[in-house]
Order: C-alpha cells, then sequence, then structure tokens
C-alpha cells in the first residue's frame, strides 16, 4: 500500500492536498544523565556530520516527493525538548540548516534518569503535528535501558503508535552499567515497533557518527526504493 501511494505521489496521481512528504522522521538523543558532556557533543556533532553526508544527503532528495525532519532530546519523566521543529527537506539546503541547528544546540538537562516510554509520548505527540506523509519513523538513540516511568510497549499500546515506526540506535559499550546483549535484547523486545523496524548498534559514542549515518540512509531510502520496486 505504501509503495503504491508513493509511486502515485511520484507520478502526480495523488491530489496535492493530500499528502505533503513521503516520511516524517523524527530524530530522538539521549541526554540522560549516563551521557556526559564529551559524549554529547559526539552525539550532535555525529548527527550533524550525517545529515551533510552526500549519501544521506541524496537519499533524502532521491525523489521530489520531501522528508520531513524534527529532532528532540530527551532523559527523565519531564524532561523533553525540541531541537529542530518539523522540516520539509526540498533541497540541500534544508539538509544544511537543519545540521547546523543540531550541531550549535546545546542539551537542557544532564542529571535526569533514562524515562525512554514517556520520549515515546513525547514522540508521538510530535507525531500527531507532522506534517502528513505517507509514512512515520522515530528514530530513538540511547545508552541505556529505561529506568524511569512507563516502558515503551506500555505507551504503544495507547494506540497512538498504529502507524509508526520506531527504528533504535543503540550505543553499546558507553555505559558501564550496561552490557551490550543486554541493551539490544531490550531495544528488540522494548523498543522496536511496527513492520520493518530495526535498530544499528554503535560502539560507543565515538561510533555514533558512522551509525547514525548509516541508519539515515537506510530510513530515508528504503520508502524510495520500495516505491521503485
Amino acid at each position: 500500500m505504501l509503495r503504491a501511494a508513493v509511486a502515485a505521489l511520484m507520478l502526480g496521481a495523488v491530489p496535492a492536498g493530500a499528502v505533503e512528504c513521503r516520511l516524517a522522521l523524527l530524530l530522538a538523543l539521549d541526554i540522560s544523565s549516563s551521557v556526559d558532556a564529551a559524549e554529547d557533543a559526539l552525539q550532535r556533532g555525529g548527527t550533524a556530520a550525517a545529515l551533510r553526508d552526500p549519501a544521506v544527503v541524496d537519499a533524502f532528495l532521491a525523489v521530489e516527493a520531501p522528508v520531513a525532519l524534527a529532532a528532540f532530546e530527551w532523559s527523565g519523566r519531564y524532561n523533553q525538548e525540541l531541537l529542530l521543529d518539523w522540516t520539509l527537506v526540498r533541497g540541500p539546503q534544508d539538509l544544511a540548516r537543519a545540521a547546523t541547528v543540531l550541531e550549535r544546540s546545546s542539551r537542557s538537562y544532564n542529571e535526569f534518569p533514562t524515562a525512554m516510554g514517556e520520549a515515546m509520548r513525547f514522540a508521538g505527540e510530535m507525531m500527531a503535528r507532522a506534517p502528513r506523509c505517507l509514512a512515520q519513523t522515530i528514530d530513538i538513540a540511547g545508552d541505556g535501558e529505561n529506568n524511569e516511568g512507563h516502558r515503551p510497549r506500555r505507551i504503544y499500546r495507547e494506540g497512538a503508535f498504529d502507524r509508526i515506526t520506531v527504528n533504535g540506535l543503540v550505543v553499546a559499550n558507553a555505559a558501564d552499567f550496561q552490557t551490550e546483549a543486554g541493551l539490544t535484547q531490550f531495544y528488540a523486545e522494548e523498543v522496536l515497533h511496527g513492520p520493518g523496524a530495526f535498530m544499528v548498534v554503535a560502539d560507543g559514542f565515538e561510533d555514533y557518527a558512522r551509525a547514525i549515518r548509516d541508519k539515515l540512509e537506510r530510513e530515508v531510502r528504503v520508502t524510495v526504493i520500495g516505491a521503485l520496486q
């Protein structure tokens, strides 16, 4: 169904007012207390670098139908802050501006735990006011398991996530108390949501730029390739 809709949009068969974009992509950055200042800088800088990467830019702009992009940071139960509001990516200049916004941003909190379920609730509210797109994807990064508030699966059962895919960027070997096996299992059981959902594992925050680059390219390009098959 999604493939047919994207193809129709690309061929002009869908009325102009029906959809505004092929994908709404929401990035969620982890600023819980286990992420120190240097790691936070690697996360923001790595995300900005990925948005400037030629392969990622090509994936965003592969077809005329744009991607809507937004980003927020999250930690404790009441600690989510918008970093980049919804932006339709119609050209490289839009990605360049988004990269600059994220690169120049500074974290709002550094002392709160990991309330991933509440981050998902915030993300669902963000998606509710996103541009009208054919698909919706949340890309959530984290270096630890949920340790405050409801777990993600509980939030998904509220029903607002029926059309939303949730992918994960697992930052392994970053928090001393968290094993890679335990964290990837948590993401597999609690975080990934929707058809085709996947995770990418970064080997610490030093590997974040590579991981988010690969992940963004896959998330953005998959809809385009599917539409052309």
